[in-house]
Order: C-alpha cells, then sequence, then structure tokens
C-alpha cells in the first residue's frame, strides 16, 4: 500500500493500487472500533498515530439465548496483536462489564504498558485481575477529572458525567492530527445523586471546536429527559414505608448509586439489609471500601440471621432483575433458593427495566411471584422504579450543542441507534457529510483537522469465550454447529497408496443432514466422479496429506453450493496404503472373532459334524 508501513499493508482489507484522499497515509491518525458498533456491549475503541495505540475501554458482551454454552462475547484482538510492537495504552470511562470486561482478555494476548482508570473502576479491576494469576503486574494508575496523560504523540484529558456508577469520565484526546471528544457512557441529570456532568469544561471544549466526537447513542430512540436519580429514590423510599412485611428489591448490581438508595431507604425505616447474588455481594463489599456505599456490618444481615429476623425489619437486596435462571431471585421465585421461601405477605419490587430481549424472561418470573401470592411492583407509568444511566435524544441534543464538534460519529449503540443518534445531530444543524456512521472494523482518518473514512477496514468479528478460552476454539465450534444445523455434513473417505502416490479407490461419499441420500444418489455419483477427477491431476505429483484434503474441498464445496445453493461441512477421510486397509480389516475380524459366544466341547462336535 503506498504511503503506509508494511505493518498496516498486511491487515487491511479492501485493497486498492490507485492513490486517492480515502487511503491511508503516513501520519494519519487512524480512529477505529474493534466493538461497541452495531452492538449495545463490548465496547473498544482504538486511536492510532505512528507507533501508539490509545484504546478507550476493553468490554464484554453478555450472549443472547442463541449463544448456549457462551460466557462472554469479546473483540476479536487480533488487529492489536499484530500491532504487538507498537505502545499501548488504555483508558477505562467507568467500571461496568461493557467497558472492563474484556480486561483479562486482553492482556492475555496484547501487551499493555498500562491502564488509566477512574477510582471506582480500578477497584473493580484489581477485583477482576484478582483471578487470572500473571496479570496483576500490569500498572494501573488512577485518574479524575483533573488528570492528563502525556505521551510522545497523545494528550488525553477527561471531564465528569453522569451515570449510574460512580466516577464516569468523558475523555478528551488530542494528535497531531486533531482532536477527539468521547463522551463514555453519559446522561444530563440536574438533581444527581453524586458527582454532577462538568457542564463547564464540556463548554470550553466546545469553544475550542473539537474535529471529532464520539458519543454514547444506547437511549437514541427515547425522546424525553431521563427522571432524575433522586426521583427514583423518593419512590424506593415511599414504597419502603408502606410495605407491612418483608420486602425483596431486585437491580442491576452494576448500577451502584441504585443500590445505594435501596440500601439508604432501608436504614431510613428501620430495617436490616440481606444482600444475595455474587456479583451484588462483590459490588456492596467494594462500594463499602469505596465510601461510596455506607452501612454498618450490624445493619446487614447473614442469611443465618435472616430467618430469626420479623420480616417487618427485613430487606432483601439480591441480582436477578433480569431474568437470569441462575441470579438469586429466578432461584427464589422457583422455590429451590436455600435461604429465602417467599411468603404471600412478600413485596417484591424489580427497580430495573428489561434489556430488550429478557422481556420474555422477567415476564416468566413475575408470572412465579405472582403464583406464589407475592405483590410485585415493577417501573410503568405510574411509578418511578427506574431510570436509564444513559442519554435520551433530548440530553444527546445538548451534548452535541455543548461540544460543537466538526464531525460527528455515533458510538455504542444498535445500528438503529446510531442511524437515529445521526438524525438528532442533523437536527440540531450539523451537515449530514460530516456524521458517519460506522462497523466494528471501519476506519476514520483524522488528517490535518479533517475526517475521512477510508476504503480499508480492520477486522472486526466477535470471539466467543467459554470460561477462560480465549483461542477462539469455542467461536470455531460454535460455527461449526450452525453450519451442521443450517447445512448438514459431508464426508468423503478416499482409499490412497502414499508410497505408489496413487489413489485405491474412487473416493465414497457420505452425507448427514445435507440431502437424503436415496433421493440424491445421481448428486452423489457426479460428486464422487468430480472429486476422483480432480483427484487423479493432483495425484499425478508428489503431494501433501494436507494438499489432498484441500483438494478435495475445494472441488466438492462450489459444486455442491452451485446445486443444492448450501455449504456444508466437508471432512475429507484418508485411509493410506493397502498395509493400513489390509491390517483395519484384520482388527474387524478379530474383533468380531472376540465378541462370538465361547462353545463347549459337545457343542463344537455337534457344528463340525453339522
Amino acid at each position: 500500500m503506498p504511503k503506509q508501513s508494511n505493518q498496516h499493508s498486511g491487515h487491511l482489507t479492501n485493497k486498492k493500487t490507485y492513490h486517492n484522499k480515502n487511503q491511508v497515509q503516513k501520519g494519519d491518525t487512524l480512529i477505529y472500533a474493534l466493538g461497541g458498533l452495531g452492538e449495545v456491549g463490548k465496547n473498544m475503541y482504538c486511536y492510532e498515530y505512528e507507533n501508539e495505540i490509545c484504546i478507550v475501554d476493553c468490554g464484554v458482551l453478555f450472549p443472547g439465548d442463541e449463544l448456549l454454552g457462551v460466557d462472554y462475547v469479546i473483540p476479536d484482538y487480533h488487529h492489536l496483536i499484530r500491532m504487538n510492537k507498537k505502545r499501548k495504552f488504555l483508558v477505562i470511562t467507568h467500571g461496568h462489564e461493557d467497558h472492563i470486561g474484556g480486561i483479562p482478555f486482553l492482556l492475555k494476548q496484547v501487551q499493555i504498558d498500562a491502564i488509566y482508570a477512574p477510582r471506582f473502576a480500578k477497584a473493580l479491576i484489581l477485583k477482576k485481575l484478582s483471578e487470572h494469576k500473571g496479570l496483576e503486574k500490569v500498572p494501573i494508575i488512577e485518574i479524575n477529572e483533573d488528570s492528563s496523560i502525556k505521551t510522545r504523540y497523545f494528550t488525553v484529558g477527561f471531564f465528569n458525567t453522569i451515570h449510574s456508577i460512580p466516577d464516569s469520565l468523558g475523555v478528551l484526546i488530542t494528535t497531531p492530527n486533531g482532536s477527539i471528544v468521547h463522551t463514555g457512557d453519559f446522561k444530563f441529570d440536574l438533581t444527581p445523586i453524586g458527582t454532577n456532568a462538568d457542564y463547564q469544561k464540556m463548554a470550553y471544549i466546545g469553544v475550542m471546536q473539537p474535529d471529532l466526537l464520539m458519543s454514547d447513542s444506547t437511549n437514541s430512540g427515547v425522546e424525553e429527559f431521563s427522571i432524575s436519580e433522586k426521583d427514583v429514590a423518593n419512590e424506593l423510599l415511599e414504597i419502603m414505608r408502606n410495605a407491612k412485611h418483608r420486602i425483596i428489591i431486585a437491580t442491576f448490581a452494576s448500577n451502584v448509586y441504585r443500590v445505594n438508595q435501596i440500601i439508604e431507604a432501608a436504614l431510613k425505616c428501620h430495617r436490616k439489609v440481606a444482600v444475595f447474588g455474587r456479583s451484588m455481594e462483590n459490588v456492596v463489599d467494594i462500594g463499602r471500601k469505596m465510601g461510596v456505599i455506607k452501612i454498618k456490618n450490624s445493619d446487614l444481615l447473614s442469611p443465618d440471621q435472616l430467618a430469626h429476623t420479623p420480616d417487618s425489619e427485613v430487606c432483601i437486596l439480591c441480582t436477578g432483575s433480569q431474568g437470569e435462571p441462575l441470579a438469586a431471585l429466578s432461584r427464589i421465585a422457583s422455590g429451590t433458593h436455600r435461604h429465602i421461601h417467599l411468603k404471600p405477605s412478600d413485596t417484591v419490587v424489580f427497580s430495573s427495566n428489561p434489556i430488550p430481549g429478557n422481556t420474555a424472561s422477567v415476564n416468566k418470573i413475575i408470572d412465579k411471584l405472582f403464583r406464589s401470592g407475592a405483590t410485585v411492583l415493577s417501573r410503568s407509568v405510574l411509578t418511578n422504579l427506574h431510570t436509564t444511566g444513559h442519554a435520551s435524544r433530548e440530553e444527546q441534543k445538548l451534548m452535541l450543542q455543548l461540544i460543537k464538534p466538526r464531525y460527528f460519529m455515533p458510538i455504542h449503540g444498535e445500528f438503529k441507534m446510531l442511524m437515529q443518534h445521526r438524525q438528532t445531530a442533523i437536527d440540531t444543524g450539523m451537515d449530514p457529510n460530516k456524521i458517519f456512521v460506522c462497523a466494528n472494523g471501519d476506519i476514520l482518518i483524522l488528517r490535518n483537522h479533517e475526517v475521512l473514512q477510508s476504503d480499508w477496514r480492520y477486522q472486526g468479528d466477535d470471539i466467543y469465550v467459554d470460561g477462560n478460552d480465549i483461542t477462539g476454539l469455542s467461536t470455531a465450534v460454535l460455527k461449526d454447529r450452525r453450519i451442521l444445523a443450517d447445512n448438514g455434513l459431508v464426508a468423503v473417505v478416499i482409499a490412497i497408496d502414499s508410497k505408489e502416490n496413487k489413489i485405491l479407490s474412487r473416493p465414497i461419499i457420505v452425507s448427514r443432514g445435507f440431502v437424503f441420500i436415496k433421493d440424491s444418489q445421481s448428486l452423489i455419483k457426479e460428486a464422487e466422479f468430480i472429486v476422483n477427477a480432480s483427484l487423479q491431476e493432483k495425484m499425478k505429483e508428489k503431494t501433501t496429506f494436507s494438499e489432498i484434503k484441500n483438494c478435495i474441498r475445494s472441488t466438492l464445496e462450489p459444486f455442491l453450493y452451485k446445486k443444492t445453493k448450501r455449504n456444508p461441512i466437508v471432512i475429507p477421510v484418508i485411509l493410506n496404503s493397502k498395509q493400513t486397509m489390509e491390517e483395519l480389516t484384520k482388527k474387524r475380524t478379530a474383533h468380531a472373532r472376540s465378541k462370538r459366544p465361547i462353545h463347549t466341547k459337545k457343542e463344537h462336535i455337534e457344528r463340525e459334524e453339522k
């Protein structure tokens, strides 16, 4: 590729040989996402200049029902692995799993010089890395809104934003070609819980007119300003006061401010708090150490104390607000929880909204709770039991007006959300030609304060993680399962004599789940003939088993697709030499004889006479 180092040229796709304005050139700042575009989760955004890469966030995506057996979905780090000679540092905007959950998997494959994280996120990352041996060596440097990171090519500054977790930051990245504002997850709340957004700093950044704004798109389809967390706090307090018996509240463990509001409301109503669910216990423990959650040991109930405490003095705080099968609330509703058994007098509160795709699971849990006779409360037009941590359309407009970017790229959202955010930017007066809706792997070029979209792109696939496996094996297995389910399998059995370099018999093709053999004899015979002809040509010269297998696949796959418009998995099976076949035959015969019944001498004589 002209005007570009060899490090880039090997890993970009869609190559062109002619010069044009949109080609990556030496001295450009490259901006691309490896996760977070076209999806809500696995956020990972990269800013690359010369031999430095600034990475913002490194998250996971939690799999849907269609990814059975998969624990996490993470970005494909292939490009960063290939760029291991470049200096890389990681900046974290806040401590949610979709922004920090991928860090252990990244550190196992990619050399990271340092991680810069706000206080609460740092505590969560340290807890996470303590479960992975050898990863604690990477320095984690605490940052806040006044911090500044200076490297050879990058200067990174920060400003406070409001989100559902403490210490949430927006990022200002200055490069030799211009400046970029990355909002992270944010909302605007005029009566917030915790630190307020830094409107003055945002407005000052806007006066400098940054070149590119990259802004959270999760709630692009929501029209009005979101309700304040203080309204939610008041609603929870009112419910707690009116409940005469035991109260059970389910919410996101990651929504630290909400967890603290629930605990404060319980203490005001003279209730003690029992915490259930591993993630909830971890967050409460870290929140107490950070001073964000204030509760004495004497106000916390252990599972053993729960049975001996009057119901009117109990508040149970648990996970499972999204209907997760193994979460505490699901086990409570199903009657399988070791310590909690539902009573008709219980009040169960959902302080959350179902994430898209989880509605059916949540409704099943609610139905079970109603069957037990419990009172169930969830967010509705009559109650303010939940508010989002993401900006609605009006709040997105306010961010655009404060920052006043020359170019805009919506991030962190499904494609529909990105397009809705694009329209919101147009409504505020932005030029549609200066708005870029991208996919994972697409490259924006920042060159002398001008933003262009490159014709080239990096690999932006998903990697499926089973347990702590990050080899990609589970990805390959899952893809094979899908192909098998949709298209079936075709096995090609051939016998060869590698010493004489010849085929001993015509290939035999066996199909499972692809076509019905009895109705497709002509197709199978034709396929066997074509494969045989291709192999005969291949065997005219010395070859390897790998080349023979590739020959079978490259011959058979296009033929089957042309005939059936389906792509089955093709598995070549090679039997080598006459001697091997004879040995297999002998083994089968010996195995069959070993299973014959033992006869008495009399029976043997009778059989001989017959």
